[in-house]
């Protein structure tokens, strides 16, 4: 709790926390004293701001604060304050002067506010073995939580979507799999569903140039074995950095058997905002 700009900072250090693992709401002190009181627990602890150490409306919620028996942590930049002598814990954020030329808009103290607040933060969400997993979970909107919550799986084609030959097909009817499909290429797989290889159109291309007959050559002899895969579980956002690396558009989804279950493209990693 914070009145004023230690107000504002309050805010912000109450969503990094409840972003970063430690449940946590900004209440505020005078609204405290009018019914507000009653978001607080007993299995709670108060952190209050004050850069004085004297702002009535926070050491007003002090006998309530101490009735309920909970840790109070008080940020202030006067350790000898009302506030800091009644904490628990405090923690000095003093500073020698604001950045105002009057030294008088809470400016480096409201810094050296935040500052610290971020760093409780941290300290908690290491303490907690917070992962990024974690954070996702926290933020599911926006880019950041697509990216880290996203799987292959949520993005992959699967089923009859799958482009799918057998190693005895031919080239051509290979090519009109590829094309009905629209992925730019096809696995290509035994009877058992087991990932032999993948037909691109650039071996596709290859084959035409080295002469082959769409109609009497097999897929098989011109596919590119060992394609890249990955499992279906991974987050979208590794098959990103794999296809970038490796240099390619689309990689095969395999389970721990090897069989195909799907076909993720960068295409649909696209549309989804993962890259």
């Amino acid at each position: 709790s914070g009145m004023g700009k230690s107000g504002h900072i309050g805010n912000k250090i109450a969503a990094t926390l409840a972003s970063t693992g430690t449940p946590a709401q900004f209440v505020h002190p005078a609204e405290a004293c009018h019914g507000d009181m009653g978001m607080i627990t007993r299995s709670d602890a108060a952190l209050l701001m004050s850069n004085s150490g004297t702002t009535s409306e926070i050491t007003a919620l002090l006998p309530m604060l101490k009735r309920l028996g909970i840790p109070i942590i008080a940020m202030t930049g006067n350790p000898g304050s009302i506030l800091a002598s009644a904490a628990d814990i405090h923690l000095n954020i003093g500073v020698d002067e604001e950045a105002c030329p009057h030294d008088l808009a809470p400016t480096a103290s409201t810094t050296a506010n935040l500052v610290m607040g971020d760093a409780l933060a941290v300290a908690l969400l290491e303490q907690k073995g917070f992962t990024a997993e974690d954070f996702a979970f926290t933020h599911p909107g926006g880019a950041l939580g697509r990216r880290l919550l996203t799987r292959v799986a949520d993005l992959q084609v699967s089923g009859s979507d799958i482009p799918c030959v057998a190693p005895t097909t031919s080239l051509a009817d290979a090519l009109m799999v590829i094309s009905a499909k629209g992925l730019g290429m096809s696995t290509v797989t035994d009877d058992k569903n087991t990932l032999l290889g993948i037909f691109t159109d650039g071996d596709l291309r290859r084959a035409l140039e080295q002469g082959h007959d769409l109609t009497a050559t097999e897929v098989g002899s011109v596919m590119s074995p060992g394609a890249k895969t990955i499992d279906g579980n991974a987050l979208a956002a590794e098959a990103v950095t794999r296809m970038e690396s490796d240099g390619i558009s689309a990689l095969v989804v395999t389970d721990g058997a090897g069989a195909v279950t799907g076909v993720i493209h960068l295409l649909a990693l696209l549309r989804a905002g993962i890259v």
